[in-house]
């Protein structure tokens, strides 16, 4: 199987080709740029380096979010595109479990992923390693900082929070640290390897129906359904008409 992973949904960009041996090339950027922009030179380029065609692709694999809703809406569109184009597979992956699998394979130990969502929240999830496999103990969610610390001090067991945005958070998780194991910077960015990896064991999706995942309305989305109260009770916009 020859896999195309795409993850634009943070500030990071990063893109690698993998098959059945293992990852071919691999292109990671953790500089804030313009990712509709440099996604598809990126793609170009690391295909170019492993002397693919387009036509030699089996699976497209993107982080589906959460994070930030502009990023995640370029990787997803790409991916479909090529998925479309190209007619081949497509599966999606949660940003914050590509993540967590960056997490040290302690058994028992929990991987918390932490994105900044601003205002003192939080994208997050709760993954945990049984018998050498990374299973997910708590649904993806956006949450109040103070109130996961909360919920993580009542857990028994390493705890490792991952990612750089943890750093936004560091007061707030204080009081838990004595648990955490801390990990070295390398593993604290996510790369396309590791989610070529987690999408090469799991099901594509229905290209046509197949969305991003950002757990949150924007801003703008939910001050306009707060303002049109009516609109919503009586069923989608569809159904208005």
């Amino acid at each position: 199987m020859k896999i195309l992973a795409i993850d634009t949904s943070n500030q990071i960009m990063t893109v690698a080709l993998t098959d059945d041996e293992g990852v071919v090339v691999e292109h990671t950027v953790n500089i804030k740029r313009n990712h509709s922009i440099q996604l598809m030179p990126a793609i170009e380029g690391i295909m170019k380096e492993a002397q693919w065609s387009p036509k030699d692709l089996t699976r497209i694999v993107v982080a589906k979010g959460p994070g930030s809703y502009t990023g995640v809406r370029i990787g997803v569109t790409v991916a479909k595109t090529l998925a479309f184009s190209l007619d081949i597979e497509l599966v999606g992956v949660s940003s914050l479990k590509v993540l967590a699998a960056n997490g040290s394979q302690i058994d028992g130990s929990y991987c918390v992923p932490i994105f900044d969502a601003r205002r003192g929240n939080i994208y997050t999830g709760l993954y945990q390693y049984q018998n050498g496999e990374l299973m997910q103990v708590e649904k993806d969610t956006h949450i109040a900082s103070l109130k996961w610390a909360a919920y993580l001090e009542n857990l028994e067991g390493p705890i490792q929070l991952l990612g750089p945005d943890r750093l936004k958070h560091m007061e707030v998780f204080k009081d838990m640290m004595k648990n955490d194991s801390d990990l070295p910077a390398s593993q604290q960015y996510v790369r396309a390897s590791v989610l070529a990896e987690l999408g090469k064991a799991m099901a594509p999706v229905n290209k046509h129906l197949f969305e991003p995942e950002y757990l949150k309305l924007t801003e703008a989305e939910q001050n306009w359904i707060e303002e049109h109260p009516d609109f919503i009770k009586g069923g989608g916009w569809v159904e208005k008409l």
